[in-house]
């Protein structure tokens, strides 16, 4: 194991606490409305497709390469261990124990998961993200559905079935994304150029997808702590931001919510030639974003890899 950086006890809980009260900001309304029994259909999917709890989203991690001094509480987390000590145990506890990630052991337990991230995202940095998609991975999920059959019944579609049906008639549809292309319709699907599989992901995940936007959030958590945690939290904050516009964009009407900012959730028409421009011009800024959160990510992976020779 390479030597590692020591923070002071003092300067560590700090940064912390700043994390946790950043993530309780984050997660509020959240938290508010699940005592309430309340859904929201817009910021739910941060919750339910991405199994990320807010108590574990409020743990800080320093990342790989790091010694917290004075850390008998985090002696026993997972995937920690006393600096320089074995398997984390109850004899390894000192009183002013300093702790660190078990890397050797983190890597034999979850190495496999690191290398299918760091490929993943290694090749979608590699290739020209696209912006010609305008969301229509959501309006092929409701593509001749009865009322009854939609994901979202409580909310009403925008411009109706009939003509929402037509946009997905007369519009390409090339979606990348193996994980929006799996909830297609069955009539919808053979409407795509292009067929993603699981297996293929590496090879046709490209950043102008949302989807694949969100998801650094889900690989950022996959890595827990080898991942700082203010690198966990803005992926967070863009996965959060490019749900809105993905639900902006799409053929539901979510004008009653209000996101992040307060302010009411505005359609994005991308059945209109306003709408697309305005959704690329979106699009290009959460491509610039994921893909600068894509690097922190990788380059968190290399430090944990070095620290462990």
């Amino acid at each position: 194991m390479s030597v590692a950086a020591r923070i002071p006890s003092r300067e560590w809980r700090g940064r912390a606490d700043l994390h946790a009260e950043r993530a309780h900001a984050l997660t509020a309304e959240h938290r508010e409305r699940r005592l309430r029994r309340e859904s929201h259909p817009v910021e739910d999917f941060l919750w339910t497709y991405y199994s990320v709890k807010p108590s574990e989203l409020a743990k800080w991690h320093p990342g790989a390469g790091v010694q917290l001094e004075d850390a008998s509480d985090r002696a026993a987390w997972k995937h920690y261990r006393v600096a320089g000590a074995g398997a984390p145990g109850p004899s390894d506890v000192t009183e002013h124990p300093t702790v660190e990630v078990d890397l050797r052991a983190f890597f034999e337990r979850r190495g496999g998961t690191v290398d299918y991230v760091e490929r993943l995202l290694r090749e979608t940095l590699s290739r020209p993200p696209r912006f010609g998609c305008f969301g229509l991975h959501e309006w092929a999920m409701v593509y001749r559905m009865t009322p009854e059959q939609v994901r979202h019944r409580a909310l009403p579609l925008r411009i109706g079935h009939a003509a929402t049906d037509r946009v997905v008639e007369t519009h390409p549809i090339g979606c990348s994304h193996f994980d929006a292309y799996r909830f297609f319709t069955a009539d919808a699907a053979p409407l795509n150029t292009l067929s993603p599989t699981r297996e293929t992901q590496p090879e046709t995940e490209q950043s102008g997808c949302l989807h694949a936007g969100m998801d650094v959030y889900k690989w950022a958590a996959k890595l827990g702590p080898i991942i700082p945690g203010e690198v966990l939290l803005d992926a967070f904050v863009l996965a959060r931001d490019i749900r809105e516009v993905d639900m902006r964009a799409s053929p539901y009407d979510v004008s009653a919510y209000t996101g992040a900012d307060g302010r009411p959730l505005a359609a994005v028409a991308i059945e209109t030639p306003e709408g697309k421009r305005e959704y690329a011009h979106l699009q290009r800024g959460f491509a610039e974003r994921g893909d600068a959160l894509r690097r922190r990510v990788l380059d968190a992976i290399a430090v944990a890899r070095t620290a462990a020779e």
